[in-house]
């Protein structure tokens, strides 16, 4: 009698947690290293494949004009894919192409992290972008795909 009743209680604890965390303000999420636009640190991804998620490009490189588009990179729950705008040389905007937005909390943080992740990335003139607190694998991801995009118009 009292495995069942411990086990009815953890899954009474698990209900009540998923849907707390289901129902979570989403308000809280912002740019980590303060207020936008800040791009001006170098941060990698520290992923465990051992690849270099570096996305430093010089601020002042020109850039081919054109719509260059990312690659897919996996931000745990779903997929990221974005596209340059380059103009005169230089990005005038990142439309996103592809983002986790199959449950509403992803859709909630994406649809607030994203204008900070275009904004940061035209003030920076590259990939190099602060990654957003609440919304960090789609930072790294928004990465990952802006720096193949951008390779793509390196002139």
């Amino acid at each position: 009698m009292k495995k069942i009743l411990l086990s009815a209680l953890v899954i009474i604890s698990f209900a009540l947690y998923a849907f707390h965390r289901s129902h979570d303000d989403v308000s809280q999420v912002k740019p980590q290293a303060g207020a936008l636009p800040a791009a001006t640190q170098n941060t990698t991804n520290p992923d465990t494949t051992g690849q270099n998620q570096n996305a430093s490009t010089s601020a002042s490189a020109n850039y081919k004009d054109g719509s260059f588009t990312g690659s897919l990179a996996d931000a745990f729950y779903g997929y990221v894919q974005v596209m340059a705008i380059v103009k005169g040389g230089r990005i005038t905007d990142v439309q996103f192409l592809r983002y986790p937005n199959d449950q509403r909390n992803s859709l909630d943080i994406n649809q607030q992290a994203m204008p900070y992740l275009t904004q940061e990335a035209v003030q920076a003139q590259s990939a190099n972008v602060d990654v957003i607190s609440g919304a960090t694998d789609t930072s790294y991801a928004f990465r990952q795909s802006l720096t193949a995009a951008l390779a793509g118009a390196k002139i």
